[in-house]
């Protein structure tokens, strides 16, 4: 199994999900008693995010859980949440600390009660559980028939009773200590959707199917008020704490109805407030705030501080309500995303930190008159963005993002810095805004310089417009550009040329600025979409039978085909040097292809397809949005940090799928390291091959300067002699040389010790002297090469002269150390220091050599070895540099 196929993907690793705030479970408020400051917990599919109300900035985000999260609770300690059959408890707000399993049905309430946590399952089957011990305290059996448990409180003060409701309408205290029940309330012909304590004691809200909201007495069961919402069944109740007796209650149609508890009536109505259901509220304890969330993926808090009781919008992080479209990263730093959702909005998403996030809005044909009707009901708001294109030259001076809607001919400017729409509606005169003819805009592109945009449409026309004045320009061909829908439309770096890409099969090269048609290309078949690379100038085609072309704008000819995705192709993205190509279809997966080899490199499942796919201009991430998903996900490119190694992908390869990052957990660390271990120890052999002539890996100080050893003696000559200290420190004896050994000890009072010195102590030969003895009549020189490379270059020296006859040598010595190099160029091994070697060798023996016909005939042979080595390496220099200089010149 290859490194690729454990790990899934090589190149990419899951960072984190952009733009995730919220969806159709209601939220939970914690207080942390320590830093006196409260929390909101939502629901993310399958994991959750914690947040700080006074910021709204996310403080941490649960590890994942296999299934979706179904219902959201919290305690002092610990989050709860029902994960189909089992309850999960997560400590500091990212850890599995406790799994409860017994239900034999999907849990869908909770409620945390002291040390015990009480959950209720669909089959309407209730257990306590002990927190610590993970044990089953009590169970209790309710009969779907004539009582299906729908919400559950406990009654402020009423000790171990707990207050359950149902879908037929009665209420039924239980005492879950004693496993008693207390007391059956007759209801109110309505299904029991919430049940809510509030500010005083004895009294529970009660919210219902039908739209009423009872405020009734447990303690002598009579309803004290009653109030009717006219938007459907109550989502949600929550009462004010601040000395203001005020009830908030949500809906499934996005509005909060606000009503006063004293004078009993409705004071005010939040219309909007979500767009959709109102998930949960809650107003916070003692202070003037209400937090909402709801399904379209925001979360609200709004502050009630004007006249008239209404709630002011305070603080929100909203995401895409309906899933992004497309997704393009936004100026050079890599910082910004823009996302276009199916909601119809138009998205910036930041990076670096959620508050530099904004939204542009909402597309409408008349802004003025847009603002003056409630989105919901506005005839003139414009459908989703289908594809768009920005650029970040100009966008301090005039709108920088231009868009096409979907079935809309016109296409749309946006200002960025303005966070907002634009000044332009740019459609041709062409048409005379007949709008029988269902032609629309398809691709777009804005040139390099912010000047200019080039707008592609389904009749096979491509229009050119200014940015700064909207006004139209001209067109590509006499009539129109292409005979069938453009499908993709791109503008060069310099704004040379203009690449078009049309249903008719044919990719069409004309001059930007003449509007000349250069050159036309065949397709094998019509091209579904297109990415231009402006640094390289190459063109990736996605084809409609599933397969890529890549198009060289600057030779005009198609330099790569890919087929591999079985599915159609939904988006493609460069790297930032152009290398790869990464594609994203319909068959769930995203393959990165290597441009230069031609080959598949990476390749990863996903649950869900990515509809759109976009690389940073830094290259670390790449974003990608998928189908039926709300977030924008982002992934690490993990070759700007380590080791990858980048193999080609057999043809049968199979990928594995990966979690969507920021719903998985941290993935082990040293797990990852032994997969890509084949890599990171790899130990390259002191010779790749013994063809190859292999150098040294010494320090030039080591091997150089042997021949200038005396010039540096000479340089180095003390000026005055050296002064002996008066208290000399005293110091272990060593034996000289690079690596330091401590000498023998010799005991000096040994009995018996002779005083007088032997003359032939100072003729004494050294290792190296008896090694090379020993190597010339075995003919093993290995360790000899060894030892030369541990000394340095005075030692050396000091050998080679002692082996000369007059200084205590021999000739068959002088013999054997030109054998040594001998070998050495045989071997290929060592180049440099044989050269080294050899040259000190002659300097200091060449008469000698000259003189001795033994040493002559064996230096001739060392002679033609050398000869030999270097005729072969200049060959190779010479083939290197020919093979460079030609693809220097050659046009490929």
């Amino acid at each position: 199994m290859s490194v690729g196929s454990k790990k899934g993907s090589v190149i990419f690793s899951g960072f984190r999900a952009l733009g995730l705030y919220s969806n159709h479970l209601s939220h939970v408020v914690r207080y942390h008693k320590k830093h006196r400051e409260f929390y909101v917990v939502t629901a993310v599919g399958n994991c959750f995010h914690t947040y700080n109300v006074k910021k709204l900035g996310i403080v941490a985000v649960s590890n994942a859980l296999p299934e979706d999260i179904s219902y959201l609770a919290a305690d002092r300690l610990l989050v709860y949440v029902a994960n189909g059959k089992k309850v999960t408890a997560f400590a500091r707000n990212k850890e599995v600390v406790h799994t409860y399993a017994g239900h034999e049905a999907d849990v869908h309430l909770l409620l945390p009660f002291g040390d015990h946590v009480i959950s209720v399952d669909r089959d309407s089957v209730v257990i306590v559980w002990d927190v610590e011990s993970e044990e089953e305290y009590l169970q209790i059996t309710f009969d779907r028939v004539s009582f299906e448990v729908s919400a559950l409180m406990h009654p402020s003060t009423y000790l171990n009773k707990i207050l359950f409701g149902s879908i037929q309408g009665g209420l039924q205290l239980w005492n879950v200590k004693s496993n008693k029940l207390l007391y059956t309330f007759p209801g109110w012909d309505s299904g029991v959707t919430v049940l809510q304590q509030t500010p005083a004691v004895d009294v529970v809200g009660v919210g219902l199917s039908s739209g009423q909201i009872i405020i009734h007495n447990i303690k002598f069961d009579e309803p004290m008020m009653k109030f009717q919402q006219d938007w459907g069944p109550v989502t949600s109740l929550s009462f004010r704490t601040d000395n203001h007796p005020v009830m908030a209650a949500g809906s499934p149609v996005g509005h909060i109805g606000l009503w006063d508890l004293e004078e009993k009536k409705l004071v005010c109505q939040m219309r909007d407030a979500h767009n959709t259901a109102i998930a949960g509220l809650t107003f916070l304890h003692g202070e003037p705030l209400l937090i909402t969330n709801g399904a379209d993926n925001a979360i609200r808090i709004w502050i009630f501080d004007t006249a008239g009781g209404g709630g002011r919008l305070l603080r929100s992080r909203l995401g895409h309500s309906a899933p992004p479209t497309k997704v393009r990263h936004h100026g050079l730093n890599g910082q910004n995303i823009l996302s276009a959702g199916q909601d119809g909005t138009l998205q910036s998403f930041s990076t670096v930190h959620e508050r530099f996030n904004r939204s542009l809005g909402h597309g409408s044909i008349n802004k003025k008159k847009s603002k003056k009707k409630s989105l919901r009901y506005d005839q003139l708001k414009l459908p989703a963005i289908t594809t768009f294109s920005s650029e970040s030259a100009r966008q301090s001076d005039w709108d920088s993002i231009v868009a096409c809607h979907r079935g809309y001919l016109m296409t749309t400017t946006w200002n960025y810095q303005k966070g907002s729409m634009g000044a332009y509606k740019l459609e041709p005169e062409r048409f005379n805004k007949n709008r029988a003819l269902n032609t629309h805009a398809t691709a777009v592109d804005i040139t390099s310089c912010g000047n200019f945009v080039v707008v592609g449409l389904s009749s096979g026309h491509i229009d050119v417009y200014n940015m700064q004045s909207g006004m139209h320009r001209g067109q590509y061909g006499e009539e129109k550009a292409h005979e069938g829908a453009v499908r993709g439309v791109s503008v060069d770096g310099l704004n040379q040329l203009t690449i078009s890409a049309g249903a008719d099969k044919l990719v069409k090269i004309w001059k930007f600025k003449s509007r000349q048609l250069v050159q036309s290309i065949d397709l094998a078949m019509s091209p579904a979409t297109t990415q231009l690379h402006r640094d390289s100038g190459m063109l990736a085609i996605g084809l409609d039978d599933f397969t890529l072309n890549v198009l060289d704008t600057e030779t005009k000819r198609i330099v790569r085909r890919f087929s591999g995705h079985r599915g159609q192709l939904n988006d493609l993205a460069f790297s930032p040097d152009g290398r790869w190509l990464i594609t994203a279809a319909m068959d769930c997966t995203i393959r990165t292809w290597d441009l230069p080899s031609g080959c598949l490199v990476d390749c990863f499942l996903v649950d869900s397809a990515a509809v759109s796919l976009t690389m940073s201009p830094t290259g670390d991430f790449l974003a990608s949005s998928h189908v039926d998903n709300l977030g924008i996900y982002l992934w690490s490119n993990n070759t700007l940090c380590s080791m990858v190694s980048m193999r080609p992908l057999p043809a049968d390869y199979e990928p594995i799928v990966i979690m969507l990052p920021g719903t998985c957990p941290s993935q082990d660390e040293e797990g990852d390291e032994e997969l890509n271990s084949e890599m990171i120890e790899y130990e390259s052999p002191e010779q790749l091959d013994e063809e190859l002539v292999t150098l040294s890996l010494l320090p030039d100080s080591r091997w150089k300067n042997l021949l200038h050893l005396d010039i540096i003696k000479k340089r180095n000559k003390p000026k005055e002699p050296p002064k002996v200290p008066k208290a000399a420190p005293f110091f272990m004896p060593t034996i000289p040389g690079l690596i330091p050994q401590f000498a023998p000890s010799e005991d000096l009072h040994q009995e018996g010790q002779s005083k007088i010195v032997s003359l032939g102590i100072l003729a004494q030969k050294s290792d190296f002297y008896k090694r090379l003895e020993s190597a010339t009549l075995s003919n093993q020189f290995d360790g000899l090469v060894g030892m030369l490379k541990q000394m340095g270059p005075s030692a050396i020296d000091t050998e080679l002269r002692s082996l000369a006859p007059d200084m205590g040598g021999d000739v068959s010595i002088l013999k054997g150390f030109l054998k040594m190099v001998s070998s050495m160029l045989q071997s290929k091994r060592d180049f440099d220091l044989a050269q080294a070697y050899m040259a000190l060798f002659l300097k200091l023996h060449l008469r000698l050599i000259s003189q001795e016909p033994e040493l002559t005939e064996e230096a001739l042979r060392v002679s033609q070895n050398l000869e030999q080595t270097w005729t072969s390496m200049q060959n190779l220099f010479n083939q290197s540099l020919c093979l460079l200089s030609y693809t220097k010149s050659a046009l490929l």
